[in-house]
């Protein structure tokens, strides 16, 4: 069990090793981001830019079109406060810059609404040339940066503060654009109730409801969702049309995100399959990460009644 931000700091570091065109850029926040083991071992690849965030990105769109790979890292809503810049210097420009968002969404706690970035999915998905992922653990996060780290182009990665479960083994191969099932009801193999499409730090809230509604008779299949934009169209419709019911659970704005991403591809298809999404509807407050994902809809019982919601027992 580990936060996917510290599975980052691991997996840079690493790479750091193999890649020596890799460099990263802080902007006062390493400690957060979990880049300190990278700048000890590379401390001429390390750049601190300070609370200068515009001004990172800007650097960073210049070392990667003098041929470096730079990861640049801060809070995702410190990252989408700069949407303008990130617009002109990374997408429009498509500069092979990879930008790192860490303490995503309600699950970070304490540190109240500043600190919570609620919007960088939906702000993000709108531009042009940029991936988005969101990895569920910290085996996935070691395959998506050691993708994103070859991959030619923009890319944004979502990561945790909190802890989030193993939900992979050794065996996983991490795939853009597909959804992950993690976890299937025994003996269901064709139709289910509910399909739950959740990802980052609500994947284990999920899992926990539908093995709560296993035990209550309820076929309840989970996906991971590590890829939001480019979502496979082709793994959400087979999820639609093979349950009754779609659910998205998402920690970010229930605008804009993973909801709306698949929203957008039963449209397109013309499916009129149900979808109930769960996301946030309004700013965080300060709390738990427990407390505010009850208090938000994202807990497991929340997930549970948006499985089952009229359907007799």
């Amino acid at each position: 069990m580990k936060a996917t931000r510290d599975a980052f700091g691991e997996a840079i570091a690493a790479l750091g090793e193999k890649n020596p065109r890799i460099v990263v850029l802080d902007a006062d926040l390493g400690k957060s981001t979990m880049t300190g083991a990278f700048m000890k071992r590379f401390p001429e690849r390390h750049f601190e830019l300070g609370i200068a965030e515009s001004n990172m990105i800007g650097a960073a769109a210049g070392l990667a079109l003098c041929g470096k790979i730079p990861f640049v890292t801060s809070f995702a809503c410190f990252l989408i406060g700069r949407l303008e810049t990130i617009r002109v210097a990374v997408a429009y420009n498509q500069t092979n810059v990879k930008m790192v968002g860490t303490h995503a969404g309600l699950g970070i706690g304490e540190d109240g609404p500043s600190q919570m970035g609620l919007e960088d999915l939906g702000a993000l998905r709108s531009l042009p040339h940029v991936t988005l992922l969101q990895p569920g653990d910290a085996e996935e996060t070691r395959q998506i940066v050691a993708w994103a780290a070859e991959h030619k182009g923009p890319v944004y990665i979502r990561l945790t503060r909190q802890k989030v479960p193993d939900v992979h083994s050794g065996g996983y191969q991490w795939k853009l654009g597909r959804l992950d099932p993690v976890f299937t009801p025994a003996g269901e193999t064709e139709h289910f109730q509910a399909s739950v499409l959740a990802g980052g730090g609500t994947l284990e809230g999920a899992i926990d409801a539908a093995k709560a509604l296993e035990k209550k008779g309820f076929s309840v299949r989970v996906f991971n969702a590590p890829t939001i934009k480019p979502l496979d169209s082709t793994d959400v419709l087979d999820a639609a049309r093979n349950s009754n019911r779609l659910v998205s659970v998402e920690d970010h704005s229930v605008v804009g995100g993973l909801g709306s991403a698949v929203a957008e591809v039963l449209a397109g298809a013309g499916l009129p399959a149900p979808l109930i999404r769960l996301g946030a509807t309004r700013f965080g407050e300060s709390g738990t990460g427990a407390e505010l994902y009850s208090k938000y809809g994202l807990s497991s019982e929340h997930i549970q009644d948006a499985c089952i919601r009229n359907i007799p027992q």
